[in-house]
């Protein structure tokens, strides 16, 4: 087959497969996520057991910066998935250009890392030169890894997509482990994390392995507008990963030593709430990068998310005994009347995360600002007037829920007049 014929069937089938194609795909992401963070965490459970508390604050401290780092892996994945599902005739052209762009940007971003290895080590006491090292080890994989989602994302080929979110996690703990336990330091628990990025990036490799022909090109799908693309993308995710993380860094200094922990206890149940739904953001994206589907799928998708947050939201309010045993136990149990606040929270975030993509999909700037001007916002009011546990969760989960109440709006008549258009 064609890849215009290809692209006319990878359209074809968006539009008419509707809510069934979201469910469907959601299935599947849904079990590999599952499947992926249930290894990464066991994996981080281990590692803080069998290495210790010292090298375990270094090892976290890595982790921390490669979430940072991961910021463009994100990006490169959004901007391939968005343009092959926005223009799947070009496909070939999209998946041949974002793979040579992400080939460069990878070894570039390694070579930076490289050479900023004596800051790395001094910035997070390290002590260690080669640990420092194996970030720009894990980057190269990590970034290369993003693109090749994003083309199996945007072809909704769901179940080698589903197939690579398995092995970023999987490989880690079976890799990890068996090096933590034959020597347990920081070094060898990050050196499992790096060495398990490899073993997705050789299933892509494999998987692509035969690029799309093409005949036909755009100039629109140069490279260098896949790079501004893939630039305005990863700012804008950054923009929203330090919404939902700043909260934490400026409780550290708002907040007491027991009051911060107490905060961070409650952080455990919004971040699983607001993880858990992930997987409608990774099928539903490729949907509402077109012109046919877009507002119904954000509409499916903002539904469904809701609809396992607020079932947390209730579940936490029912039985807050039992979840606070995930958030720490006993020890914070002042916090036990909030947790259902937190799990609202976390419900916010995920919808957030729904409509930042939705924001990708449609390259809104205006919206991409607002998620900036938030940040802002929650920084300034969390250090003139927040002193206790409550007033920081009120200030962060307001400017959550008036932004979600500002993009909402935005993003479905921004949908709808991009639908007209067409």
């Amino acid at each position: 087959m064609s890849t215009r014929a290809r692209g006319r069937s990878h359209e074809v089938a968006g539009s008419r497969g509707g809510s069934r194609g979201l469910l469907t795909g959601s299935g599947q992401i849904a079990v590999a996520m599952m499947l992926m963070n249930v290894a990464t965490y066991a994996f981080t459970m281990a590692a803080a057991r069998i290495i210790g508390p010292v090298p375990y604050g270094a090892y976290f401290a890595l982790m921390n910066l490669l979430m940072i780092v991961g910021v463009v892996m994100l990006g490169l994945q959004a901007t391939a998935a968005r343009r092959i599902s926005a223009d799947p005739t070009h496909t070939g052209q999209i998946e041949r250009g974002i793979l040579r762009v992400t080939a460069r940007a990878s070894l570039l971003l390694g070579g930076v890392l490289l050479l900023a290895s004596p800051l790395i080590d001094h910035l997070l006491d390290l002590d260690s030169m080669p640990t420092a090292m194996l970030v720009a080890v894990a980057a190269v994989p990590l970034t290369m890894t993003g693109a090749q989602m994003g083309v199996l994302q945007g072809e909704r080929r769901w179940r080698e997509l589903a197939t690579m979110y398995v092995l970023s996690g999987v490989p880690r703990l079976v890799i990890g482990l068996a090096l933590i336990l034959w020597r347990p330091t920081e070094f060898m628990a990050f050196l499992g994390v790096a060495l398990g990025f490899y073993v997705p990036l050789l299933y892509g490799l494999a998987v692509l392995r035969q690029g799309r022909e093409y005949s036909d090109t755009h100039e629109r799908h140069g490279l260098l507008l896949m790079v501004k693309e893939a630039v305005l993308n990863s700012q804008a995710l950054f923009a929203y990963f330090a919404l939902t993380n700043v909260d934490m860094l400026v409780g550290r200094s708002v907040l007491d030593s027991h009051d911060s922990g107490l905060y961070a206890a409650g952080l455990i149940v919004s971040r699983a709430v607001m993880f858990l739904p992930q997987f409608v953001v990774v099928v539903a994206f490729p949907s509402m990068s077109t012109s046919r589907n877009a507002g119904r799928a954000l509409a499916t998708s903002m539904l469904l998310v809701g609809a396992l947050g607020g079932a947390c939201v209730l579940a936490t309010a029912l039985f807050p005994d039992l979840v606070l045993v995930f958030a720490g136990g006993q020890q914070y149990d002042e916090v036990s009347g909030l947790l259902w606040v937190f799990a609202l929270l976390g419900t916010c975030m995920a919808l957030l995360q729904l409509l930042v993509y939705s924001v990708l999909a449609r390259q809104d700037r205006v919206s991409m600002a607002l998620l900036w001007a938030a940040l802002g916002v929650v920084v300034v009011l969390a250090a003139t007037i927040v002193s206790t546990v409550g007033q920081l969760l009120a200030v962060v989960l307001t400017v959550d829920m008036v932004l979600l109440a500002a993009l909402v709006p935005i993003s479905f008549v921004k949908l709808r007049e991009r639908s007209t258009a067409q």
